[in-house]
């Protein structure tokens, strides 16, 4: 099992999702977060006095996958959350040694 998280514009996360979900991911965890420094859209960042930096708004999406479907995911999130400017985002990718789910008690089952 593989974990990906991708931080993506606010913008073009809403298609990243849909494309996503049209490829077949099932469930995937989606967050507001601020991208620092030198990860900040130099175009729209704002600066902040509580945290003493520059940032802009990005969305974090953070999923779980098959190992042999990294490469298609990852390619979706790279397509679709292009945009040629600095601050597009990135994409890492993780290994997950086990899962439980809580309900169930399952053990590595991913849906």
């Amino acid at each position: 099992m593989k974990e990906i998280k991708a931080y993506v514009r606010k913008e073009q996360a809403e298609i990243v999702i849909r494309k996503l979900e049209r490829a077949g991911v099932t469930g995937m965890t989606v967050l507001d977060a601020n991208a620092l420094s030198q990860w900040a859209d130099s175009e729209y960042f704002s600066y902040s006095i509580d945290l003493v930096q520059k940032y802009s708004t990005v969305v974090k999406i953070e999923l779980i996958c098959a190992a042999n479907r990294v490469d298609i995911l990852t390619e979706v999130i790279k397509k679709y959350g292009y945009t040629g400017k600095s601050g597009d985002g990135w994409i890492f990718v993780s290994n997950v040694e086990k899962s439980i789910r809580i309900r169930t008690g399952e053990i590595n089952v991913i849906s």
